[in-house]
């Protein structure tokens, strides 16, 4: 099993930070070390921190600029690769976000479209509808949105990245790779009853191992422990990817008769470990992350709204999801609007990270040439 990220959150009350930044840099390598010690293999290291709004309030659209693009370049020194700044809750801000996204390469963030407390902000979903639309224009094949999303309903403390954010004092989570436990429950099942209690039983074991080495890291720096996102992050290798790990247990492909419930067998399973666990703790269906979910989408076996159903019982949203470059503002506010609807009625954090793609028609496929995504068709958008 792999260790996906070690995340650190950290408030910053000045970009020009530059010491908290290089403790939390520090305090990553020394966790990566340890758990590489006890075998654990990890693939990155990420800090997070409060929302920029807070640290670079009241300067001009230039200034907050010079300064992201400064704590970029801090980062870079240090060889950070992944460094998030938070989430905009305004449209103002959130208006900005393309110019950031533009004039940067490893700086991630997000966008909230609403919340249970205050519910669904309509201003947010157009301006987050602009910003996906600009940022696809912007940057070659829409590569820029793999860095931004939109979300509604989540927690500080996720440690997957766009949309992960921080608040209060130094801390830190872990985000996994699960599929080579899911493909292993699954292939010793004849049935989803019996691949729950196979996942059950190996996610207990496993993660108990972890957890522990978690909180001897956390005491050992001082530093606290949020907990094991046990979300099912994809995998890019095609023996487990959880499109075909479904395809043990269903008469069919991934999006027939069956899905559903194994996406909600699923979550049901990630959110019952006994450790501690925090963020989505979900599953996680992103299409241009694991190359079977791009082969069943290039055979249409689902589309959009299915993947909307899926996160009525599971996961994080609608994530890599390729879409037309023509598409237009109010249809991806619309997305948004039912994405946020959801989240607010079921009480669940979910995002969508979108990827118009320019010059590019539904069925048509994407070009990207990234190690992080996988290629396949656009999705139509009715």
């Amino acid at each position: 099993m792999k260790i996906r990220t070690i995340t650190t959150g950290i408030s910053l009350q000045s970009p020009k930070d530059a010491d908290k930044i290089k403790q939390s840099h520090a305090f990553n390598q020394q966790a990566k070390i340890i758990f590489e010690q006890q075998g654990y293999a990890v693939q990155t290291t990420r800090i997070t921190t409060n929302s920029w709004q807070e640290y670079l309030s009241d300067l001009s659209k230039t200034d907050i600029l010079k300064e992201i693009q400064d704590l970029e370049k801090t980062c870079i020194n240090l060889d950070i690769s992944f460094f998030n700044i938070g989430h905009a809750n305004q449209p103002e801000t959130i208006a900005l976000i393309p110019d950031i996204n533009k004039h940067t390469s490893i700086i991630y963030c997000s966008s909230q479209l609403g919340d249970q407390q205050s519910g669904i902000n309509l201003e947010n979903i157009y301006e987050s509808a602009k910003a996906i639309k600009r940022i696809s224009q912007e940057t070659e094949n829409g590569y820029g949105n793999f860095r931004y999303c939109a979300w509604a309903n989540c927690q500080p403390g996720i440690p997957f990245f766009p949309t992960s954010y921080h608040v209060g004092d130094t801390s830190f989570a872990i985000g996994l790779e699960l599929a080579e436990l899911v493909n292993q429950a699954f292939s010793q099942a004849n049935d989803i009853q019996t691949a729950e209690k196979n996942l059950q039983s190996l996610l207990e074991i496993e993660l108990t191992k972890i957890a522990k080495i978690a909180a001897e890291i956390s005491t050992k720096f001082a530093v606290i422990y949020n907990g094991i996102d046990t979300s099912l992050a994809p995998s890019l290798d095609k023996q487990n990817s959880i499109a075909f790990t479904y395809e043990k247990l269903i008469n069919g492909k991934f999006g027939h008769p069956g899905t559903l419930a194994i996406s909600g067998m699923l979550t049901r399973v990630l959110k019952s470990v006994s450790v501690k666990i925090c963020g989505y703790s979900g599953l996680m269906l992103p299409v241009c992350e694991d190359i079977g979910l791009a082969t069943r989408a290039n055979e249409q076996t689902y589309d959009i709204t299915n993947l909307l159903l899926y996160s009525a019982v599971c996961g994080c949203g609608l994530d890599t999801v390729p879409i037309p470059g023509d598409i237009t503002i109010d249809k991806i506010a619309a997305i948004l609007i039912d994405l946020a609807t959801l989240a607010i009625k079921l009480n669940k954090p979910l995002s969508a990270r979108l990827f118009p793609i320019p010059h590019k028609k539904a069925g048509e496929l994407t070009a990207f040439n990234s190690p992080y995504l996988v290629d396949c068709q656009i999705f139509a958008v009715n």
